[in-house]
C-alpha cells in the first residue's frame, strides 16, 4: 500500500515534469537504444514502457536500435566466429542475413510487442524500407593497413518521408539500420548511432537521445566524479580526439547531430531504468548533453 509520504512524492514529480512535458509536446525525440537496456529484461521493458510515456504526453518518439550482443550470440550458435577491427564487426556474406533477421525478426519485433500490450502503436521498420536509408560501404584503415569490413557501411542518404508518415498517423517506427548500399547490390551493416544522428537530421528532430552503458561523458575517465552534464559543439571538437575508441562514434553521433540543426543530443546511462523521462521531464537531466553552444 502506498504511504502519503510516496504519494506526495509522485505528485511532485508530477508536477516538476508539466512544464517539460508542455515544452516538448509535439516534439521529435530520435531515441537509440543500445547497451545493457538492451539484454536486460526489466530495462527494456522499462524502455518500452518510457516509450508509450513520451507518446501518452503528445511526444513522438523514433527509435533506432543496434544488437551487437544478440547477433553475436546468433553467429555463435550457427558457428560463425565474430571479428571486430578498427571496433565494427567484420560483416561476411554468410552472416548479413543473420544480422538482418537479429535485428529485424527478434529485437525490433520483441520491443514493437512490448510497446503495443499498451497500445497498437509500434510499428517495425529498417533501412531496407521505403528507401529509408542508403549505405556505402566503408572503408577503413587500421594501423596503416586498408581492412575489408564486408558488409558494414556508412548512411549516405535518408528519405524520411514513411517515418514522418508513421510520425503523423501517431505510430512509434522501431527501426533497423541494415540497410542497401547505394548502387542496391548488397545489404549492409550500419553502426545504428551514426544511422540514429542521420535520421535525427532528417527529421529534424528536437532531441537525439542515445541509451549507452555508462553515466556520460567524462573529463578524466575513468573517474566517475568527472562527468560532464553539458557540453558545446567547440568543446566536444577538442575532446572528441582524446575519447576512449568506445565512446567515439556515440559522440561523433552527437556532434554530427547538433551541427546540423538537431537542437540538443545526449548520451545517457541505460543501466538506469526510466532514464530518458529523467533527462526529458526533470530540471536536472542526467548523462551529458550536447548543445550549439
Amino acid at each position: 500500500m502506498t504511504s502519503h509520504a510516496e504519494a506526495f512524492l509522485k505528485a511532485a514529480t508530477l508536477t516538476e515534469a508539466l512544464p517539460w512535458m508542455r515544452r516538448f509536446q509535439g516534439s521529435i525525440f530520435v531515441v537509440k537504444l543500445g547497451g545493457n537496456a538492451m539484454v536486460d529484461d526489466e530495462l527494456l521493458q522499462a524502455f518500452a514502457d518510457d516509450m508509450v510515456f513520451l507518446a501518452t504526453v503528445g511526444v513522438h518518439p523514433v527509435v533506432v536500435h543496434g544488437g551487437g550482443p544478440q547477433i553475436s550470440q546468433a553467429l555463435a550458435e550457427r558457428g560463425i566466429d565474430s571479428e571486430f577491427r578498427g571496433g565494427y564487426r567484420v560483416t561476411t556474406t554468410e552472416a548479413i542475413p543473420i544480422v538482418r533477421d537479429v535485428l529485424r525478426e527478434g529485437i525490433s519485433a520483441d520491443l514493437a510487442r512490448r510497446i503495443n500490450t499498451h497500445a497498437e502503436v509500434a510499428i517495425v521498420r529498417s533501412g531496407e524500407d521505403e528507401g529509408l536509408f542508403r549505405a556505402a560501404k566503408r572503408a577503413m584503415v587500421v594501423d596503416g593497413v586498408d581492412v575489408d569490413l564486408g558488409h558494414v557501411g556508412d548512411v549516405v542518404s535518408v528519405d524520411p518521408s514513411s517515418i514522418q508518415r508513421l510520425i503523423a498517423e501517431g505510430k512509434i517506427p522501431i527501426i533497423s539500420s541494415i540497410s542497401p548500399s547505394d548502387d542496391g547490390a548488397s545489404i549492409l551493416n550500419v553502426n545504428a548511432d551514426a544511422a540514429a544522428a542521420a535520421l535525427a537530421i532528417a527529421l529534424r528532430a528536437d532531441k537525439l537521445v542515445l541509451l549507452t552503458d555508462v553515466g556520460g561523458l567524462y573529463a578524466q575517465w575513468p573517474s566517475t566524479d568527472s562527468i560532464i552534464s553539458s557540453i558545446s559543439l567547440e568543446e566536444l571538437a577538442v575532446l572528441l580526439p582524446t575519447l576512449e575508441s568506445g565512446m567515439i562514434p556515440k559522440m561523433t553521433a552527437c556532434y554530427d547531430a547538433v551541427a546540423q540543426g538537431v537542437a540538443k543530443a545526449a548520451i545517457i546511462d541505460g543501466r538506469l531504468a526510466h532514464s530518458i523521462l529523467l533527462e526529458a521531464f526533470t530540471t536536472e537531466g542526467i548523462g551529458t548533453e550536447v548543445t550549439s553552444s
